[in-house]
């Protein structure tokens, strides 16, 4: 049985990926920062006839909390096939380049983008002992320099000075590790759900949880064959889903 980590996975499309990937036949941690919460809905989810899933407390901005979450994992399982990082922050808005505060730009930098590092390095122990290691970096279009100099892209007006910046940021990151890892049977992406209404955005967007879940799987349940160091987006409308960076 496959197993799979996922962050901020307590609710909106991280739940979403717990249940999809239950299904599935894959051991979910579900990753949250209250145990107690997580522990809550898993318990809900054991009553829908979910199983294969247990609560795991991860703070992705808290080293010791990293490192226990990493060690319960290596005790109980030995290794870790999926990391799905998706723990995340928007932050405060607006968010001018002009006035927003740095220590409101570090805030969501901790979570979106030091917080991924952080947990993929301590997980890479675990991850390397898989025979299909995967790292998928859940992102946003937000993130992408081309899109957002393109004055006829239809979220071009939405600049953000820390959520965006985070996620190219990200992006960035995951370049040079999928480069790095390369020579491993490591497959590594930044994946966009798109514009998805959750609790994150007061359920503003067009997209569902069920289909950005769905995008998110299909492109980390790959096989020795598929992609590495690619940007998908759910909001690319052609059937590559392959974001310009």
């Amino acid at each position: 049985m496959k197993t799979v980590l996922i962050t901020g996975a307590n609710r909106s499309i991280g739940l979403e990926l717990v249940k999809e990937l239950s299904k599935k036949g894959l051991f979910v941690y579900l990753g949250t920062r209250d145990l107690e919460k997580g522990k809550a809905v898993v318990n809900e989810l054991n009553k829908n006839g979910l199983q294969n899933i247990k609560p795991i407390q991860i703070d992705v901005t808290n080293p010791a909390s990293i490192l226990e979450a990493k060690n319960i994992i290596k005790n109980e399982q030995g290794k870790l096939d999926i990391l799905i990082n998706n723990a995340g922050i928007s932050g405060e808005f607006p968010q001018s380049a002009l006035d927003t505060s740095i220590e409101a730009i570090q805030n969501v930098f901790d979570t979106n983008f030091f917080g991924v590092i952080s947990v993929t390095q301590a997980f890479l122990e675990l991850l390397k002992k898989s025979d299909s290691p995967r790292i998928s970096n859940i992102t946003s279009g937000l993130g992408s320099l081309t899109l957002h100099s393109d004055p006829n892209w239809k979220y071009y007006d939405f600049k953000t000075a820390g959520y965006g910046t985070s996620k190219a940021a990200l992006n960035a990151y995951t370049i040079v590790l999928a480069y790095e890892l390369k020579d491993l049977p490591f497959k590594v992406n930044v994946i966009d759900p798109g514009y998805t209404a959750t609790d994150f955005n007061h359920h503003n967007g067009p997209g569902s949880v069920e289909s950005a879940a769905d995008f998110i799987i299909k492109h980390t349940l790959t096989d020795e064959n598929g992609p590495t160091g690619q940007f998908f987006s759910n909001d690319i409308e052609d059937e590559t889903g392959i974001s310009p960076w």
